[in-house]
């Protein structure tokens, strides 16, 4: 045997070792969580589109997050208006300014349009993007004191202003929202948190310099964070580009349950949606079938884009997605409409 084909038999054993290694480490009440994940887009057409000309988001409206109570469905989004380029080519994207919305509906696809945002910041140009809301992982709020609790981003978007940073705020009603905290984490965005025996545990983006990553931090009280040290998700398979982006992670039957978006190209034209399950919060098991969700061509409104999502568990043990998508190039609406998905859950769970 040559010296060449030698190293190559070495290197197959080795890598094949690594990849059996990396399967063994899989935790065996995370496996049932990580078969073939299916979404099955079961509407003609988005659940929510674009506010009338003049409203508040009648230009953009993205990173739904979505609670049932009370036999209703409630989505909280976050929505922009004006500066389409088409619109104000002499303005930039970085100019807009998003406020929180809200719809409701009887079932998951059919959404009413709350009159106007339901929070916006007071300081000038400061936005309010990807929420949060403290649920279970049926979508049923988790109340503390009879209050809603919300966890969302800040930031003024361009060059300078109030860089991304999470903050936080209650409401009885969920449309009324007060007491919006100071500042609770900043180069952070898109909270994930999901209330523990132990506190509270939290997942967002540290934005900056690519690549963007997943972080990971726990606090007894919801207001101020323990960060764990190193990142919990990061770039290791082919699809993903440049960043990991809007964690949405559920709790069940012991596994948590994470839902997660990256460039598919490095041109930033398309996204996907991948999938993870961990034990413990910090160490991911992604699915070799990501991403478990992408855009389709053959419905234009959501051809680009998917991402900015919200999951929850139904009662039959099916999953429903909402997410955010995109038109095709020139970008003139950075997002177009919030559209759904449900997949049939995991054959058996072992508990």
């Amino acid at each position: 045997m040559s010296l060449t084909i030698r190293r190559i038999f070495v290197a197959v054993i080795v890598v094949s070792a690594f990849d059996l290694s990396l399967v063994a480490q899989t935790p065996q009440e995370v496996e049932p969580w990580l078969g073939p994940q299916t979404w099955k887009r079961d509407v003609a057409g988005p659940v929510l589109e674009l506010g009338p000309s003049g409203q508040f988001d009648d230009t953009h409206i993205f990173a739904p997050t979505v609670a049932r109570e009370n036999g209703k469905y409630w989505m909280w989004y976050c929505g922009s208006q004006g500066f389409a380029h088409d619109l104000a080519p002499q303005r930039t994207r970085d100019e807009r300014m998003f406020r929180l919305g809200l719809a409701t509906g009887d079932d998951w696809q059919t959404f009413s349009r709350h009159a106007g945002p339901v929070l916006a910041m007071e300081t000038p140009r400061l936005s309010i993007l990807t929420p949060c809301l403290l649920r279970d992982a049926s979508g049923a709020p988790l109340r503390e004191n009879g209050l809603m609790r919300m966890w969302f981003t800040t930031a003024t978007l361009g060059a300078r202003g109030q860089p991304h940073a999470i903050q936080h705020a209650t409401s009885a009603d969920g449309i009324r929202w007060s007491d919006v905290s100071p500042i609770q984490l900043s180069r952070a965005y898109a909270p994930a948190v999901v209330k523990t025996p132990d506190g509270f545990a939290l997942w967002y983006t540290e934005p900056g310099a690519y690549p963007w990553q997943i972080r990971h931090a726990h606090s007894n009280d919801g207001l101020t964070w323990q960060l764990t040290e190193q990142p919990v998700l990061k770039i290791s398979q082919p699809w993903e580009h440049d960043l990991q982006i809007y964690p949405s992670v559920l709790y069940v039957d012991g596994v948590y349950l994470m839902w997660y978006a990256s460039y598919l190209q490095k041109n930033h034209e398309t996204t996907g949606i991948g999938y993870a399950a961990s034990l413990d919060g910090i160490h991911w098991h992604k699915h070799q079938q990501n991403p478990v969700l992408r855009p389709d061509s053959a419905r234009p409104w959501e051809s680009h884009y998917v991402s900015s999502h919200s999951v929850i568990r139904l009662a039959d043990g099916s999953f429903r997605i909402w997410y955010a998508s995109r038109k095709a190039p020139p970008f003139q609406n950075l997002y177009f409409a919030i559209n759904t998905a449900m997949w049939t859950g995991p054959a058996v769970v072992e508990k």
